[in-house]
């Protein structure tokens, strides 16, 4: 998270200058995960949307969040 927030990944982030994190989601494997996103992927942007702002609704960063469930 540091590095995309310092803008030192190349890739999307960057290019669009994404440095909040609004939604994320954890899962006991990496296959779980990757499924959830390729799922997710194929969905309408308004229903991205009303997913983050269900769970999110001020579009707060997350960062905090995500950093306190990895240490």
């Amino acid at each position: 998270m540091t590095e995309h927030k310092a803008k030192l990944v190349p890739g999307f982030t960057r290019q669009h200058d994404v440095t909040l994190l609004v939604y994320f989601e954890s899962f006991a494997s990496v296959l779980e995960a990757r499924s959830r996103e390729h799922s997710l992927k194929r969905w309408r942007r308004a229903w991205k949307l009303k997913l983050v702002e269900q769970l999110n609704p001020d579009w707060r960063d997350l960062t905090d969040e995500l950093n306190f469930l990895v240490t």
